[in-house]
């Protein structure tokens, strides 16, 4: 069985991948390319998932990962004792070639990174926490201080929970208004006392303002999609006992 995914083009020479739900081997609510590692799925089928997920984008390559907390730090990992390590961040960079770094997700906005011409590479994992706290300029910062050029760096932003689906109270925009009152702009009207979240927009304008010119969105709705992405907004309103982790990943040949 194929394992699917999608790719975006300003990262078009670099192995890459934006994953979904299908393609595994995992079964019920979690059928079937689940990869969280937290998920509660069987520790054996995960690794399958996330092998699979590795062959597909750069055969013989080692993937990597971090502990994901909802926070701005970036780990660079260019050592192979690092690899299964992983530390407490949220977003990742490496100038290894044979590295795979991979971010999970279940709404939450996978961002991967590229300077080619450096040969440097980053993943960052962007809840809102973490969106709002800078983790993509903290993955920016790790990959300068591997060699990269900010102005040649391409980013692209996968599959997230869209703004149709991510309905957020009055204290939730105001965070994000009190920290930038130009924020609103990614808010639109909903009932009364709530509005919808454009998360995807909001971490492509912290890219933008931080420098990044060449930046895509896939904009797949991870909520919406049921057949093909997980989603943890989505299990919690289905009542579901457990739900499932889509990997997004990058590598250097």
């Amino acid at each position: 069985m194929t394992t699917p995914f999608v790719t975006a083009p300003p990262l078009a020479d670099i192995a890459h991948g934006f994953f979904g739900r299908r393609g595994g081997v995992s079964t019920g609510e979690l059928a079937s390319l689940n990869c969280g590692l937290g998920s509660g799925d069987d520790p054996a089928l995960i690794a399958e998932n996330r092998q699979r997920v590795a062959d597909a984008v750069l055969p013989g390559g080692v993937l990597t990962g971090v502990y994901q907390v909802h926070g701005n730090n970036c780990v660079i990992i260019d050592e192979g004792p690092d690899l299964a390590a992983r530390p407490e961040a949220d977003a990742i960079a490496t100038r290894t070639p044979g590295i795979i770094l991979g971010i999970l997700t279940a709404d939450c906005v996978p961002v991967l990174f590229a300077d080619r011409k450096a040969g440097v590479i980053g993943a960052a994992h962007a809840g809102w926490k973490g969106a709002l706290a800078g983790v993509t300029d903290a993955t920016l910062t790790a990959m300068e201080s591997l060699g990269a050029n900010r102005a040649n760096i391409a980013a692209a932003i996968g599959p997230c929970i869209g703004r149709a689906s991510y309905e957020v109270d009055a204290a939730f925009v105001q965070r994000f208004s009190a920290d930038d009152p130009a924020n609103e702009r990614f808010f639109a009207a909903a009932k009364p006392g709530h509005a919808m979240f454009d998360i995807a927009a909001y971490v492509a304008a912290r890219l933008a303002a931080a420098g990044v010119t060449r930046i895509a969105i896939g904009g797949q709705d991870t909520y919406a999609e049921t057949e093909d992405y997980f989603s943890y907004r989505r299990a919690c309103h289905k009542g579901e006992n457990s739900y499932g982790r889509q990997l997004s990943v990058i590598g250097l040949n």
